[in-house]
């Protein structure tokens, strides 16, 4: 293979020790190879840093693994030219998998210029992508945990959530915590009622008859005391995200003024595609890189699937969100995008044309700097309406009616 890099170091990373492997020049069009081990502490790292600048190595690959790549990568990121890899595209030769195979391998791919580099995005946009993540899971804790209660209102026969509509707003978790108290009386558990809830009094007589015991009571505030605790993590979460995203306020409230995208969703998005749209030289790389297009896979002249990529799972739940909004959003481009391809491609796909269209347009607004232009709920008809009266004239005639079409007079 024709050498493009010099000097490379590739990098086998485990959770404990780091295999490196350096290819270089040794005169006469040679090339001589060294491996070395090293721990993966902060001591040990220093080190690695320490061995390939000694060896004046100026671009060093790893394989993404898992989480542990993270911490060398952080050492590592300020001197040298860093290849993030997909495990997936560098394929070991059979018969020869150690640690040592692999550094080499990966190594020689490397300086023959045959690896492609994955995202890895600047040091402020990981920070908020951590922040962004680990609150979503704790709003999916969130929900999981609401989930409970119910279930253990269901064992107690008390049906509550039937008569309000949030059993966690004032006066559902009045009445909760009035049952973990001991106040087990429908009468007085009815006059906690607030607000428009006061007007379905009967019913909620009816509904808090049940066999609240001291076991209910207990798993009842111990879930009660759990969701306090996620809402003040998730409070905190948010405004930590909101002071690193500071310095991107322009930027979400550009992709704010999507339909269907709110200040939550924008700041996912945002925390996982970057600021610096040049990393992807068009729309299309950025869908395919997310995993919003549809797959290519096509052999001896026959489409095979169609299937998707797998992309940041993250980001194709921010999307899915924002989508699922969009299309409830009346006169829009994408609920008139969604409505076309729905009754052809069904929901899934449909939905997936939404999410392909909101990454695309997400790619233009961050590297223009423009706020989105909704092409209208009418854009389609408008876009060709010969073809749309065609298609009303066929829909007439499939009725039984007889159409004559008549030019309107000047």
């Amino acid at each position: 293979m024709e050498v493009i890099v010099e000097r490379a170091a590739a990098l086998d990373v485990h959770k404990a020790q780091v295999t490196a492997c350096v290819r270089l020049p040794a005169g006469r069009a040679r090339r001589t190879q060294e491996v070395a081990e090293f721990a993966t502490t902060v001591r040990g790292l220093l080190t690695l840093h320490d061995w390939l600048s000694a060896h004046r190595v100026t671009e060093v690959a790893m394989e993404a693994t898992g989480v542990y790549w993270k911490p060398v990568w952080a050492i590592l990121e300020d001197d040298f030219d860093l290849l993030l890899v997909n495990a997936r595209h560098v394929k070991q030769v059979p018969g020869r998998k150690t640690d040592v195979s692999d550094a080499a391998w990966l190594c020689q791919l490397l300086e023959a210029g045959l690896l492609k580099a994955s995202f890895v995005p600047p040091q402020p946009i990981r920070v908020l992508r951590n922040l962004t993540r680990y609150r979503k899971t704790q709003v999916r804790e969130r929900q999981r945990e609401a989930n409970r209660l119910h279930k253990v209102l269901e064992d107690t026969g008390i049906k509550l959530d039937c008569v309000a509509t949030d059993i966690l707003g004032v006066s559902g978790r009045a009445m909760l915590e009035a049952l973990v108290a001991g106040t087990t009386d429908p009468e007085v558990l009815a006059e906690l009622a607030r607000g428009r809830l006061r007007a379905k009094l009967p019913a909620l007589r009816e509904a808090l008859e049940g066999r609240f015991s001291a076991q209910h009571a207990l798993l009842v505030g111990a879930i009660l005391a759990h969701l306090d605790f996620l809402d003040e993590q998730i409070g905190r979460l948010s405004e930590a995200i909101g002071e690193a995203l500071a310095p991107f306020a322009a930027a979400v409230e550009l992709l704010c003024s999507i339909p269907g995208v709110q200040q939550r969703s924008a700041e996912n998005v945002l925390a996982e595609i970057g600021l610096d749209m040049s990393r992807f030289p068009s729309a299309g790389h950025l869908a395919s890189w997310a995993g919003q297009c549809p797959g290519n896979h096509e052999s001896a002249g026959k489409r095979r699937s169609g299937r998707t990529r797998k992309g940041s799972k993250w980001l194709n739940e921010a999307l899915t969100e924002a989508a699922i909004a969009a299309v409830r959003t009346n006169g829009s481009y994408l609920q008139a995008l969604y409505k076309r391809l729905r009754p052809r491609l069904g929901h899934g796909r449909a939905l997936g044309a939404v999410k392909h269209s909101m990454i695309c347009a997400c790619w233009h607004m961050l590297s223009s700097g423009e706020l989105y232009r909704d092409l209208g709920g009418d854009y389609f008809v408008r876009r060709d309406p010969e073809r749309q009266t065609k298609r009303l004239v066929r829909q007439l005639e499939a009725l039984g009616h007889a159409v004559m079409l008549q030019e309107p007079a000047a």
